[in-house]
């Protein structure tokens, strides 16, 4: 049985860090779902890097390198943090490196857990499986914006907490998580109305990226699970992680 809470931002996540649990970043719009479509369509895996010095290293060294900042594409980067980038052919098998405004930071804030995930609505339902065949304490750290709080990563961490109180997984869900939960109730026949106001939702609009928005807010698109193994995102055989765990 395990306990869930919510760290609503990163700066927040102090509070909630504990080593030997499970730590389930998101960054809905956009790079947690960036990174699942990425793997979905066989690249081989991600490397999340916090600065754009750190991304233009590997890109000298001639590795694919994706970099976003305030929502936007960085000049002289293969990719931004589009999901719809990410969906080429060419990419399968390759090591591609990716910085964004605030999910790669908070993926590397959490790296010393007993175990990070990529949580998105496009895999939530492989965030579940494994999950609920875990015995950790799970800590969803929503990337938030800049050190700020966001709904669309707070919807996800009210979902996730949702489906998982579902399976009966849960001992206890904290007082974060319920309110996450409560919110996701209310908006979850239409998260894209809900979210119609929201701060990123306006940036992005400006930017005229209503379909990222739209496709980040699918549910179960995507198959796999990433998992932070060795500063690299590789897909999870989750098959046979549950199964070591039923037999652990």
């Amino acid at each position: 049985m395990s306990k869930i809470e919510v760290s609503f931002t990163p700066e927040n996540y102090s509070v909630y860090e504990n080593k030997d649990s499970i730590v389930v970043v998101t960054d809905i719009l956009r790079a947690t779902s960036a990174i699942c479509t990425a793997l979905e369509n066989g690249a081989k895996e991600i490397i999340p890097v916090s600065t754009v010095e750190e991304a233009l290293e590997y890109k000298e060294k001639g590795f694919l390198v994706g970099a976003e900042r305030n929502g936007e594409q960085l000049e002289g980067f293969d990719f931004g943090n589009s999901p719809y980038s990410y969906m080429r052919p060419d990419l399968k098998g390759q090591s591609i490196v990716l910085t964004t405004t605030n999910g790669t930071r908070a993926i590397n804030m959490a790296k010393e857990s007993y175990k990070v995930i990529i949580g998105a609505f496009t895999n939530l339902s492989q965030v579940v499986r494994w999950l609920s065949a875990q015995d950790k304490d799970i800590i969803v750290l929503c990337s938030g914006w800049k050190g700020r709080y966001n709904l669309e990563d707070t919807l996800f961490a009210g979902a996730l907490t949702q489906e998982l109180s579902n399976t009966g997984c849960l001992s206890e869900i904290e007082d974060s998580a319920l309110s996450a939960m409560y919110l996701y109730n209310l908006a979850k026949d239409d998260p894209y109305k809900f979210l119609m106001n929201s701060s990123h939702r306006r940036r992005l609009k400006r930017l005229n990226l209503k379909e990222d928005v739209r496709y980040c807010l699918r549910i179960d698109l995507a198959s796999v699970l990433p998992v932070y193994d060795n500063g690299r995102l590789v897909p999870m055989d989750i098959g046979e992680e549950v199964t070591k765990a039923k037999v652990g």
